[in-house]
């Protein structure tokens, strides 16, 4: 079955780097678009970004575009998203999610996805 785990996440300082990575199994992973979310506490899933199945193609949310960067490499089925100038308001749980196709900015357009994993940016 599908899997994508997430990791990297974790307690830094505001203006402080992250990288997060998500790592998929059993898909075709170069033919899915590879989306990130972000839920912060209290808060609805949102979008942050997302890339094409052959990383020629990225769209970020304005809160985030500039300060966040989504690559991927298809050899190791995994999708990165590097934080940098990182805020408290980017505080929240970071999900990573597939979907056959072209990158979608809704929760409900993607197939799969992971467990999340825990972003907190300290004052």
């Amino acid at each position: 079955q599908v899997q994508l785990v997430e990791s990297g996440g974790g307690l830094v300082q505001t203006g402080d780097s992250l990288r997060l990575s998500c790592v998929a199994s059993e898909l075709t992973f170069s033919s899915y678009a590879m989306g990130w979310f972000r839920q912060p506490p209290g808060k609805e899933r949102e979008f942050v970004g997302t890339i094409t199945g052959s990383g020629a193609i990225t769209s970020y949310s304005d809160s985030v575009k500039g300060r966040f960067t989504i690559s991927r490499d298809n050899a190791k089925n995994t999708v990165y998203l590097q934080m940098n100038t990182l805020k408290p308001e980017d505080t929240a749980v970071y999900f990573c999610a597939a979907r056959l196709g072209l990158g979608r900015i809704t929760t409900n357009a993607y197939e799969y996805w992971g467990q999340g994993t825990q972003v907190t940016v300290s004052s």
